[in-house]
């Protein structure tokens, strides 16, 4: 199956499905003013390799380095983290690696994110208030609901993306998502988490 991401952008194939929440009447061009982080990418692509080889064994984090061509120290930093996650599983040894701890399609994309990154959007409010008392919980901000909501409909899309969906070939996963068309449900996305 040839690999369908781009280390320096965004693809489909990766977590740029998050971006689907930004704009449901969008077609098929993805939006690229959101940024998904290194880490969350790397995490999708080290789970989605081992998706791929789930029925080999373990596989070696340098193997996955090496064949995703990924710096080795990073992604045995992001492999720590997917395990301590339940994600992945370890085994010591000489024929030791990394697996799945569960099947593909029992795994969401929100679930290797929030593993690698430990949020898949990060309010500011929140994380980086412009100033404590305007952006305290006490304080009504008209802007604050937008955030949340477009929070709540990241995650809602994540969440209903699985490993197993991103085995497919990416026009499948297209078409899986709602981004095939000019005219895909009326002008918006077919996923049914923005249909809300």
């Amino acid at each position: 199956m040839p690999r369908t991401w781009h280390r320096g952008g965004l693809c489909l194939t990766e977590v740029a499905v998050a971006q689907l929440a930004l704009s449901p009447a969008a077609n098929s061009e993805l939006d690229s003013s959101v940024r998904i982080t290194t880490q969350a990418e790397y995490g999708l692509i080290c789970a989605l390799h081992l998706a791929r080889r789930v029925d080999e064994g373990p596989v070696t984090g340098r193997d996955i380095a090496a064949t995703e061509r990924l710096p080795a120290d990073y992604v045995e930093q992001i492999m720590l983290k997917l395990r301590r996650a339940d994600i992945v599983r370890s085994t010591r040894g000489a024929h030791g690696g990394y697996r799945l701890s569960r099947a593909p399609d029992e795994i969401t994309v929100h679930d290797v994110i929030s593993a690698a990154e430990h949020s898949t959007f990060e309010v500011h409010c929140t994380s980086h208030p412009v100033e404590e008392e305007r952006c305290s919980s006490a304080h009504n901000c008209s802007i604050r609901p937008v955030w949340l909501l477009l929070q709540r409909r990241i995650d809602d899309v994540l969440q209903s993306v699985r490993l197993s969906d991103l085995l497919l070939q990416e026009s499948e996963v297209r078409e899986r998502v709602g981004l095939v068309g000019a005219g895909v449900g009326g002008g918006r996305l077919a996923l049914p988490v923005l249909d809300g």
